[in-house]
């Protein structure tokens, strides 16, 4: 059999792969019969080899390429990059031994033109299967409501939704939340309950920035004061209005930088770690710049620099300046 496990869902994909390494048989065995290869340097021939070669006291083998096929294959509109490495492999993988197990592992969404991911999709011996991530905070919440179902816990709608939107769209960061929150529980029947996601991690303070700066980017003035009165009298300590002014100029810092890069066509992996943040907050912030033009998000960033220069020079008491900002934001966008 031949697989192609293609999307940007590493965690799900992983997890995938450790299930086929089980199936293998002896546990001391199976790292024998396995198999990895690097696709940015591997060759048909190579594959051909690790794939021919007969199990070790086994019935079957896994062989495992990483990122081959996006670099062999086409790219949009473009013909494929190595059109005769691609014929080779469409003319092997029919006569794959069956005591092999070959699986391609992508971390991109292959286009659905790629000759490999045609002929697994219709071949018998093919399969192919999409890991993709939810495309929406709602639906990540599902997916976080579902995961911790299938840990043997549950979790509050509203807790899964605090976490999603904390967290964002890394799979494997949000497990590792869910494990810690489980974990604290530590219960017979384990429910995690909204405190529980502001208490144990660590992201919540800046999401609801988020959230608040979502609803300047809506022009929704009311829903804006509502956040950040929220954040203030959930602790007024921790959340020190000269503390969430400072977090409200570093996102919109974010937001030009990421408005910059994504015209220029950076991937949001690259944006990331020019702008030294983590890759969920760089697709956060992708989303969010869509709200507003480089030139709003400029005229927000010099009544910014005002307000602050009326905090400091004791012009403006800050929770007034605060509210004079986030009110001045939303009346200023609608123009």
């Amino acid at each position: 059999m031949f697989y192609v496990f293609h999307g940007p869902d590493e965690l799900t994909r992983s997890e995938a792969l450790a299930e086929m390494k089980a199936q293998l048989g002896d546990a001391s065995l199976v790292d024998l019969n396995t198999t990895y290869l690097d696709g940015a340097s591997v060759n048909v021939m190579q594959i051909r080899q690790a794939c021919d070669a007969l199990p070790f006291l086994t019935s079957s083998r896994l062989v495992v390429v990483k990122n081959y096929l996006f670099r062999i294959g086409p790219k949009q509109d473009e013909g494929p990059s190595d059109p005769a490495a691609l014929q080779a492999l469409s003319d092997y993988l029919p006569h794959l031994p069956p005591t092999t197990q070959l699986v391609f592992v992508e971390d991109e969404i292959l286009p659905g033109k790629h000759p490999i991911l045609v002929l697994a999709g219709k071949h018998p011996q093919g399969q192919v299967r999409l890991f993709g991530v939810p495309s929406g905070e709602r639906d990540l919440a599902e997916w976080v409501e579902r995961r911790v179902r299938h840990k043997g816990a549950t979790i509050e709608p509203a807790a899964a939704m605090a976490l999603a939107t904390a967290v964002g769209h890394d799979m494997r960061l949000l497990d590792t939340e869910i494990e810690k929150l489980i974990t604290y529980v530590a219960d017979a029947r384990p429910h995690i309950t909204y405190e529980h996601v502001e208490l144990l991690v660590p992201y919540t303070g800046e999401a609801k920035i988020w959230t608040m700066v979502d609803a300047i980017g809506q022009r929704n003035a009311r829903l804006a004061l509502q956040h950040l009165h929220r954040l203030i009298e959930e602790d007024p300590v921790e959340n020190h209005p000269l503390k969430l002014f400072a977090m409200i100029v570093r996102q919109f810092r974010i937001l030009i930088q990421t408005k910059e890069m994504t015209a220029q066509g950076l991937a949001v992996s690259t944006i990331a770690k020019q702008a030294g943040i983590k890759e969920f907050a760089a697709e956060k912030a992708r989303q969010q710049a869509m709200n507003f033009s480089m030139a709003q998000l400029e005229a927000i960033y010099t009544r910014l620099l005002h307000t602050d220069l009326a905090i400091k020079t004791g012009r403006m008491e800050d929770v007034l300046a605060l509210d004079t900002l986030v009110a001045a934001l939303c009346g200023s966008l609608d123009g």
